[in-house]
């Protein structure tokens, strides 16, 4: 069968030549014998396959060695608690920045361990853009500042890296991670679920500076302390095994391309195509500001709710799915991540000026 230009947010593509060598060896890896799906992670076996992955995304994302990664399971919403319990001490203070849902969520989840300030948020003007914040923005005696650097649903990224002076500043980088260069010395940790960007559901990747290990608070769980992950190799149990091969055949595969310079050129002209034609036409609404508008995931409208439906149903038979947006916001969302080739966003333009063309308003 014909592979579809599949356009989930998540789980979503992987790159082809990493999905074919993944099928070449899915019986037998190397000269192992077996899958890497049936191999123990204590064994010789996987142990240089946890190594490169981890030298491999180190490389991609110039990753220093004051900080540790950590590649975990739960998905980025365990790290919501994971962050207070690891950061905040007792007693301590936070200070969150909403623009979209998932740092809502984690916002929400921290206020359950210690006073939690809300100091920015664009959720009165539906997300449609990331706050403005200065360093007189925070609490001088926060543990630690909090954002979403890219936000899934609403189509939003920042422009800028929050100044946070001497407090450490914590990123959810879910859907935006390995897509471009990142400066990791601006960020305390960065944590992201895999299933967006860097390979299947299953894993989490947490990259914190070591100065920031050790201080997890007495009730916070074994399997949430980052100091025990970091002492033992991210295998103080079973880690998500198969999904570290996954995301180190992607780390191998950008490398390849010529690394995150790259990634981020490509990723760059695909948005551009789109965000041109969306600009240039009066059919389609994006309601994101121009100055906030995520690479990677471009969100849509019609302004008329069958039509978007039928914008949607339309799009799979002809071989573009999951473009329906949201089910808290509706309409439409294209998330174009490293995976996505530009033949796809070309055939998605097509496909939007005959739908609408073909279709009127009324």
């Amino acid at each position: 069968m014909e592979r579809v230009f599949n356009f989930s947010a998540g789980p979503s593509m992987l790159p082809l030549p990493v999905l074919e060598r993944a099928a070449a060896e899915m019986v037998s890896y190397g000269s192992s014998g077996m899958s890497v799906a049936e191999m123990s992670h204590r064994s010789p076996d996987f142990e240089p396959i946890i190594a490169a992955a981890e030298a491999n995304l180190r490389k991609l994302m110039n990753i220093p060695d004051s900080y540790a990664v950590l590649f975990l399971q739960g998905g980025a919403s365990t790290q919501f608690a994971a962050v207070p319990l690891n950061l905040l001490g007792e007693g301590g203070k936070a200070d969150y920045i909403v623009s979209g849902q998932f740092s809502g969520k984690a916002y929400t989840e921290a206020q359950k361990y210690g006073d939690i300030a809300l100091v920015a948020t664009s959720k009165a003007d539906g997300f449609s853009y990331v706050p403005a914040t200065t360093r007189e923005s925070f609490r001088p005696d926060a543990s630690y500042v909090h954002i979403c650097y890219n936000n899934t649903i609403f189509g939003t990224k920042y422009n800028y890296i929050p100044d946070t002076g001497d407090i450490p500043l914590v990123a959810d980088m879910s859907s935006c991670i390995i897509s471009e260069p990142v400066d990791v010395t601006k960020f305390g940790v960065i944590y992201a679920g895999a299933q967006k960007n860097m390979a299947p559901a299953g894993l989490t990747v947490v990259i914190v500076r070591r100065d920031l290990l050790g201080k997890a608070r007495p009730e916070c769980p074994t399997m949430l302390d980052w100091s025990v992950m970091a002492e033992n190799g991210s295998m103080y149990n079973t880690p998500p095994c198969y999904t570290i091969y996954m995301a180190n055949l992607v780390y191998e595969w950008i490398l390849s391309l010529g690394g995150l310079e790259k990634m981020q050129e490509m990723n760059q002209k695909k948005a551009a195509l789109l965000y041109d034609y969306l600009d240039s036409q009066d059919y389609y609404i994006t309601p994101v500001r121009p100055d906030c508008r995520s690479m990677m995931n471009v969100t849509f409208v019609t302004g008329d709710a069958d039509l978007d439906k039928k914008f949607a149903s339309d799009a799979a038979k002809a071989g573009m799915k999951n473009l329906k947006g949201h089910r808290s916001v509706g309409g439409m969302r294209a998330s174009i991540y490293n995976a996505m080739p530009y033949e796809g966003v070309e055939a998605l333009v097509a496909f939007m000026k005959e739908f609408a063309k073909n279709n009127p308003k009324k």
